[in-house]
């Protein structure tokens, strides 16, 4: 089957606004309308997602499907001004966009949403909102709550990331339409783009409890209203791995989730291997839910999930080893909860006998193998060897195991905790301990001890008084195989990773019978074979047998050629000055510049980070962000670049931005902001 594709065609909304999309039709749709695929994102189709769309949706069009990608408001060459991730505003531009793919002439009414990360989130948040032509939803290292499971905060720690993604945004935002498909109003719908576009650090530091403001658009405020069919995918090293296992056990019916051993991205493209056939998979999926055909959809486990082993950090993690297996219901009452307590540095399934008291002050830069919030290469943007970490932690191990252990699901950690002051962060982590005493991160979780009782409602500690916290870390897959030990890590800082306390922080644990952490211990279940370490991989409860038009391989990745005319360049720095006791952290992330092939454009992306932490005062932290992006076509030529700065004090956030904007060498457009934000319970 051959393919048509719309390069650019405008989706107009009811207040003059238009959307543009970019739509891949099946050559069939004049004599049979087609069902379609959806993807909604601000990434722009033109350059920024073009390589990735042009490898799954020609695989769509020829498997029969029409694809529609588009930009969301003020993004790519669409018209308007983007507001905010999620917004009211992007779900109700969502829903007109579904019920005018619904209404054209080559679909047959019946519409899927697909998408990764953003994507991910407003497909799961426009079926909330019921549209009625939206019929199933492939959902790709997402969250059921903004909250908790975001870039943003996490159990009321404050992550860095909230201020790195607002930066990646205002950089993303103030990009220009593309002049070959704006025509000549590209320059005034650019300059009203850069006067209008927000700094979203603003908005989101103005919300640092769970308020409303985070329970919109968080899917697990009301599970209920998700009726249709959803297919919700991630991997143990996406920091977005805690929304499958939440969506099947909630969403209801016909909901099904996969946890591979991959970053943050499509899982036939991404690492570790082994990978997804994500087309293959996709396909069957639109199958069931768009065309009605019967095949054996509704029938899979409701989770799969790839059991990591023996995982050591490395400087590229090409393939990770383990197996796929199955849960045919999740919860599943294979998974059998095992207590195991924090006695005096031991890790033991005994009950102790009296509690002992063990403090740990860690020091601020406690966290450097954290690595990112969710990677996107397979490198040391993963968490590295925990050794570093551990030794600012207090830590407790089991012996050598003697048999192998296997788990599935989210640890919890009961604890009994006192602190010497009225703000602090608890940080604790499941470390798989090699002969050889190399640590790999299998979980870890956070808990700002404000929010011991409510994200809503916070209450500061009062120093010294015990107080008993039940911590559920991410979800995680792994055997510990026999001869390695098992150990729980915990600290007071995870820096970069969550921004310091006001102050530092002393932190004593009543280790013993009050201090116990419980594994979900997997016992049995459907096993898969292990899948060979290329793509396609099988998974349980699939034949590897398919008709021909399943099997999609990479055939479309060789379709089109992107040139490389300047290399890619990364680099990751620490650096400690002993003499101002400070620690910095500097990533250099330029992605060298590509020709887009069909029309030639030349794209560049440079990120330059610098995290910075005073070890003696860790209300004196500075974050800073620099993206360039540089766009040039003949004689057509722009630049913009914008910088970023979060400044902490005891009792403040300071922030401040700029953004300019270069036609040629001439620079037409400079804006800034600066606003300085109380710390709330921070």
């Amino acid at each position: 089957m051959n393919y048509l594709v719309l390069e650019n065609e405008y989706i107009p909304l009811a207040d003059g606004r238009r959307l543009a999309a970019r739509i891949w039709l099946p050559d069939t749709v004049s004599e049979a309308p087609a069902p379609a695929i959806l993807e909604y994102l601000p990434y722009r189709k033109r350059d920024g997602t073009a390589e990735r769309d042009e490898s799954t949706y020609p695989v769509l069009a020829e498997a029969g499907y029409a694809g529609v990608r588009v930009d969301m408001a003020g993004h790519g060459e669409s018209d308007g001004e983007f507001d905010d991730e999620y917004s009211p505003r992007e779900l109700d531009d969502g829903l007109a966009v579904i019920a005018w793919i619904a209404g054209q002439a080559w679909c047959d009414g019946n519409v899927g949403m697909m998408g990764i990360s953003w994507g991910g989130f407003n497909g799961l948040q426009l079926a909330a909102l019921r549209p009625p032509a939206l019929k199933a939803v492939i959902s790709i290292g997402t969250t059921v709550d903004r909250y908790n499971d975001d870039i943003h905060y996490k159990n009321g720690c404050h992550l860095y990331s909230n201020f790195w993604w607002s930066s990646v945004m205002l950089g993303y935002a103030s990009r220009p339409p593309d002049p070959e498909l704006s025509g000549p109003e590209w320059r005034d719908r650019w300059l009203h783009r850069l006067t209008t576009q927000p700094f979203p650090l603003s908005k989101w530091l103005a919300h640092q409890r769970r308020d409303a403001y985070w329970k919109h658009g968080s899917i697990c405020e009301h599970y209920e209203k998700i009726t249709i069919p959803c297919l919700v995918v991630s991997g143990w090293a996406d920091g977005y791995l805690n929304a499958p296992p939440a969506a099947v056990e909630n969403i209801g019916t016909h909901t099904k989730a996969i946890n591979g051993p991959w970053i943050h991205k499509y899982p036939y493209l991404a690492y570790p291997h082994p990978r997804l056939d994500f087309h293959q998979e996709a396909i069957r999926w639109w199958d069931r839910w768009l065309r009605g055909m019967e095949n054996n959809v509704a029938g899979l486990p409701d989770y799969r999930a790839y059991i990591l082993e023996n995982i050591r950090p490395s400087g590229w993690r090409e393939y990770d080893p383990g197996r796929w297996v199955a849960e045919q219901n999740w919860p599943s009452k294979n998974i059998l909860p095992t207590d195991y307590y924090l006695d005096n540095h031991r890790l033991t399934p005994d009950l102790p006998g009296q509690d002992r008291p063990l403090s740990i002050c860690s020091p601020q830069d406690c966290g450097l193998e954290s690595g990112e919030f969710f990677p996107l290469k397979p490198d040391r943007e993963m968490p590295g060897n925990q050794c570093e970490d551990d030794a600012g932690s207090l830590v407790f191990d089991t012996p050598p195991l003697d048999a192998d252990l296997e788990i599935l699901g989210r640890p919890v950690l009961k604890l009994k905790v006192a602190i010497d002051r009225p703000v602090g962060n608890l940080i604790a982590r499941l470390v798989d301990v090699h002969p050889d005493h190399v640590g790999y991160r299998v979980s870890w979780g956070v808990l700002n001890l404000c929010h011991r009782n409510s994200h809503e409602h916070p209450e500061f500690m009062i120093p010294g008084e015990w107080v008993e916290i039940a911590l559920q870390l991410d979800e995680c897959g792994y055997r510990f195989v026999a001869g390695h030990r098992i150990r729980v890590a915990l600290s007071t800082a995870y820096w970069p990773t969550v921004l310091p306390s006001p102050e530092i922080v002393t932190a004593t644990f009543a280790t013993g019978g009050s201090a116990a952490l419980t594994l979900p211990v997997r016992t049995g279940g459907e096993e898969g074979d292990l899948p060979v370490p290329d793509h396609p991989d099988p998974l349980p409860g699939y034949e590897i047998t398919m008709p021909a038009r399943y099997v999609t391989g990479f055939r479309s990745l060789a379709r089109l050629r992107y040139e490389i005319t300047m290399p890619a360049r990364y680099e990751r720095r620490v650096t400690r000055n002993r003499k101002n006791n400070t620690t910095t952290m500097r990533i250099l992330d330029d992605t060298g510049e590509q020709v887009i092939p069909g029309h030639a454009l030349r794209v560049r992306q440079k990120h330059v980070n610098r995290w910075q932490v005073n070890l003696r005062d860790p209300s004196d932290t500075c974050l800073q962000a620099t993206f360039s992006c540089w766009m040039t076509r003949g004689h057509w030529r722009i630049k913009t670049v914008s910088r970023s700065e979060l400044v902490l004090d005891p009792t403040r956030f300071h922030i401040r931005a700029e953004i300019k904007a270069y036609e040629g060498a001439a620079m037409i457009h400079a804006r800034t902001w600066k606003q300085s934000i109380p710390r709330d319970f921070m």
